[in-house]
């Protein structure tokens, strides 16, 4: 029988899941026209653009503070409004009244990032409702969406991520090995997201869940909300999966939608149907008219950051108190412990190796080994959650996997009170 090739994540692609968790922001023109959906026909006008407290150092500090490590901010959305002085475009801040037209969202943006230490991402709409030529002169459009690349990526220093969102771009093409190739040659260790020659691929839905199992590599992508169609791929690709899904029902601020807030419980849940299934998490923020954050949100995502910390902050039982042999690790508890959470993670240098394992249990008083659950991939970080169980031991075993399986992470937590989640 022959052992098919792994598949082999470059050092870039590993840092990127290493990120786990980030911040969404959606801002620009639209922030200003309550109730402006995704290809609204109603006219917006640059006058309307005026977010007189701006400050992004408090929207970066809240994400550092939420152990958020990488944002990502709309630099165009589909409305084609550039929160940049952009020189293509006289839809974008500087034909706005906000500092007199010599303001730049970006600028400000990626600096809080710096001073913070969070990595900078650009959402950029492939598809544009502001350019003429859009739909009647592709080269046109090209030459377009290639200036105002090059601008984000030689203007702002490094860029860990730039965001292409496919949603309405379904029947256009693009030049997309001329606009890779700039890209490329701009900033070689930019990871895009999900189009043209991604890095990291969108996980097929907007509610923040990954499925299981979450395979870091696949023969196809999905682009667009508004499709099923995937792009198929030449090769099967590690593209490892972001989870990204809003914090209220809208991904711009609105004054309507307060009561839409996600609870700390179901981000806890987003959190291991993300993250806990391998792919990386994603979280919108809408800025309000002000440009800061809503309080309402703000301390939600530091409760959301503080939770996270305590549930899995200082386990009972690492890796290093584990015997492990034959593709078996075992722990035995100084007392019965009462657990409910086990996180494992897999060291995907050389590829996914893992395609089933399985967690036992050695009971409390009758010291019998219970088989409590089995998965198939692992990968960068699985989170188990069981029902809160008293036991002696925990034993992690692999079934089957490609190679010998190398496991970096294997953390046992103790129940706690991890049942008292309050909305405070």
């Amino acid at each position: 029988m022959t052992v098919p090739i792994r598949v082999k994540p470059t050092a870039r692609q590993l840092e990127y899941q290493q990120w786990e968790f980030g911040l969404f922001l959606h801002f620009g023109l639209r922030t200003f026209y309550e109730g402006y959906v995704d290809f609204d026909k109603r006219p917006m006008s640059p006058s309307a653009f005026r977010p007189a407290l701006l400050d992004c150092e408090q929207w970066i500090r809240t994400a550092k503070e939420a152990g958020m490590n990488y944002a990502v901010l709309t630099a165009k959305h589909h409305d084609g409004f550039s929160n940049w002085p952009t020189r293509y475009s006289t839809f974008s801040v500087a034909h706005s009244p906000w500092k007199d037209g010599k303001g730049d969202v970006i600028r400000e943006f990626t600096d809080a990032c710096r001073k913070y230490g969070v990595k900078p991402g650009l959402y950029y709409s492939p598809y544009d409702g502001s350019a003429d030529f859009y739909t009647q002169d592709a080269k046109a459009y090209d030459d377009y969406f290639v200036n105002q690349i090059t601008e984000l990526l030689t203007n702002y220093g490094d860029i860990d991520i730039l965001w292409f969102d496919g949603c309405g771009s379904e029947d256009h093409e693009y030049d997309w090995p001329r606009i890779i190739g700039e890209i490329r040659r701009m900033q070689p260790n930019i990871l895009i997201f999900n189009m043209g020659d991604p890095d990291f691929r969108w996980v097929g839905n907007e509610d923040g869940i990954a499925p299981d199992p979450c395979w870091n590599t696949v023969d196809a992508t999905e682009f667009s909300i508004l499709t099923d169609e995937a792009d198929r791929l030449a090769e099967r690709l590690w593209l490892p999966a972001e989870c990204d899904v809003q914090l209220r029902s809208n991904w711009f601020y609105s004054d309507n939608d307060l009561h839409t807030l996600k609870t700390l419980e179901e981000l806890m849940g987003l959190y291991s149907l993300s993250v806990g299934r391998g792919a990386n998490l994603l979280l919108n923020i809408g800025p309000d008219r002000e440009g800061r954050l809503p309080p309402a949100d703000t301390d939600r995502l530091l409760a959301f950051g503080a939770e996270i910390r305590r549930r899995f902050g200082s386990p009972i039982a690492t890796l290093s108190d584990f015997a492990g042999s034959d593709g078996k690790w075992e722990v035995t508890l100084p007392e019965p412990q009462l657990i409910d959470h086990i996180v494992i993670g897999e060291d995907l240098t050389d590829g996914e190796c893992v395609r089933s394992f399985v967690l036992t249990v050695v009971t409390a008083k009758t010291r019998r080994r219970v088989r409590m659950y089995e998965g198939r991939c692992i990968g960068h970080k699985r989170i188990v959650r069981l029902p809160a169980v008293k036991v002696r031991g925990v034993a992690l075993e692999i079934l089957d996997s490609e190679g010998e399986p190398n496991i970096r992470e294997l953390s046992v937590f103790s129940a706690g009170d991890g049942d008292t989640l309050t909305d405070k």
